[in-house]
């Protein structure tokens, strides 16, 4: 038993070698005639191997020839910008207000009384009217528009004006028309009373 399983353990391996030698003839024979130690030259057997290796045709296809004389083109650099790291947002405060300082309107204001006649029974010696100066709630100043005239009108009506009118007379001093009678002029007095209460009552 164990000389049939040594005799055909050795003919299976004499097959192969037989396959391998009978299937590679030329490689086994440059194998043989090459001496031992001798470096095997990339070229193919008669090429010089100090000479350069052909350049590879593809690699040389691929890559662009520059012309001669032609600028060589800079390489583009790549420009970051640097990102800020917060938006920094400033509000401006509001604007105060303009404000327009209005020049106060005059509260002064003149007023005019309604006319009357100065008469004396069936008599009548002219005609009476008063205006007045109000500043606020205040008389201010008082001053007859119309009086009588003529003769001893003139003396009566002087002596009316001047107890009166005016920024110093009987009205501004009293601020009402419950005036002193005039001696000698009755009914002139009268009726400027009569016209001086008719403005009042028109300003207050």
């Amino acid at each position: 038993m164990r000389r049939a399983f040594l005799a055909i353990t050795g003919l299976a391996a004499s097959t192969t070698a037989l396959v391998v030698l009978k299937g590679s003839p030329e490689a086994t024979q440059v194998a043989q005639n090459l001496p031992s130690g001798q470096p095997v030259n990339p070229a193919g057997p008669g090429a010089d191997p100090s000479a350069e290796p052909a350049a590879d045709p593809v690699a040389a296809a691929s890559t662009p020839s520059a012309a001669p004389g032609a600028p060589s083109s800079p390489t583009p650099t790549k420009t970051t910008t640097a990102r800020p790291s917060g938006t920094k947002t400033t509000t401006k405060a509001p604007s105060a207000p303009r404000t327009t300082t209005k020049a106060p309107q005059s509260t002064t204001r003149r007023v005019t009384g309604a006319g009357f006649d100065a008469k004396d029974g069936s008599e009548t010696y002219g005609y009476v009217q008063v205006q007045i100066v109000v500043s606020g709630n205040r008389i201010v100043d008082a001053v007859a528009l119309s009086l009588p005239s003529g003769g001893e009108s003139d003396i009566h009506s002087g002596d009316v004006r001047s107890s009166y009118d005016g920024s110093g007379g009987e009205v501004v001093r009293k601020q009402n028309a419950n005036l002193n009678t005039v001696s000698g002029a009755t009914a002139t007095s009268n009726a400027y009373k009569q016209s001086l209460r008719a403005a009042i009552e028109q300003a207050f």
